[in-house]
């Protein structure tokens, strides 16, 4: 059991809780990029492996931090040749959730992420893989990925088009740390390093 499901972090659905098979799943590569790609959780792991100790902060008023397993974004694209046009990357799940995020905006703390704290990451948390962006809300983090494109214009996704914003920037407020389970002031503008 992950210290998400032990801490009892909540579970955000918008498609329901898809079944994969680690054993078959592969994630698409595609768009403004020579050829492509397809990666299997094993072509994953051969990649240089990083533990990120960060928080998931959501929209929704909470946040937790975690230790999270898998491979830097930066790592990840260095086996992707783009081409100069691509300036955005949509994220798409199993069940065609998706959400855009500009290329520059994937900073050196945004990785794919298969376990927590060395525990396979539980389905309902987005297993086997999911995307991981301390910097911006939960809703920009794609739980079961399974799919990343390349392209030269701005698009929505499932919850910009239900008037989310597209930048996903994390705004000042509070918010619930799940880990202490307190009510705390973030100062917004990023990644919530004050706790």
């Amino acid at each position: 059991m992950s210290i998400l499901s032990q801490l009892d972090t909540p579970v955000f659905k918008a498609e329901g809780i898809p079944k994969i098979d680690p054993q078959t799943f592969r994630l698409k590569v595609w768009g403004l990029m020579e050829g492509e790609r397809d990666f299997s959780l094993p072509d994953l792991k051969q990649m240089p492996f990083t533990r990120l100790d960060a928080r998931l902060t959501s929209v929704s008023g909470w946040s937790v931090r975690a230790k999270w397993d898998g491979v830097l974004w930066q790592d990840f694209v260095k086996n992707i040749n783009l081409m100069p046009q691509a300036k955005y990357v949509t994220f798409t799940s199993v069940g065609g959730y998706d959400t855009g995020i500009p290329l520059h905006e994937l900073n050196e703390r945004v990785m794919l992420v298969w376990a927590v704290d060395g525990e396979p990451l539980e389905r309902q948390y987005g297993g086997p893989l999911r995307l991981l962006v301390p910097h911006l809300w939960g809703y920009k983090s794609c739980k079961w990925l399974n799919d990343i494109e390349f392209h030269q214009e701005e698009r929505g996704g499932f919850w910009e088009d239900r008037g989310y914003t597209r930048s996903g920037i994390i705004e000042p407020g509070m918010t619930l740390d799940i880990n202490t389970r307190t009510e705390r002031p973030i100062k917004g503008g990023g990644e919530v390093t004050e706790f």
